[in-house]
């Protein structure tokens, strides 16, 4: 199970993290961000070397979905050494997460 953030450890799981990492800015009533869920967790698993991908529930955490302009869900951010890197939206396969990941977290 994929590690859920909120507004109170976002600073040390997120910004402070040694790692990169993946963000799933999800709500749970939204079908394409139910779709993602599986795909997130296999990933979080294959890619705990190397990175750490976190999720954050829109609906209950608005002040750092605000903070990174989330306007439209699922949305994926990548940070970098507490910084955003990148930022995409939408429902996507698992290899092309795995590519937009190394893309920008790389």
């Amino acid at each position: 199970m994929t590690l859920t953030v909120t507004n109170q450890n976002f600073e040390q799981e997120v910004k402070k993290s040694k790692l990169p990492v993946v963000v799933d800015v999800f709500a749970t009533w939204c079908g394409p961000c139910k779709m993602m869920a599986p795909v997130f967790d296999e990933l979080s698993k294959e890619l705990a070397e190397k990175y750490k991908l976190v999720k954050i529930n829109i609906d209950e955490e608005r002040d750092i979905a605000i903070q990174y302009n989330v306007s439209s869900i699922p949305t994926f951010l990548f940070i970098k050494d507490g910084a955003l890197v990148g930022k995409e939206m939408g429902y996507m396969s698992k290899d092309a997460l795995t590519k937009k990941i190394e893309s920008y977290c790389g």
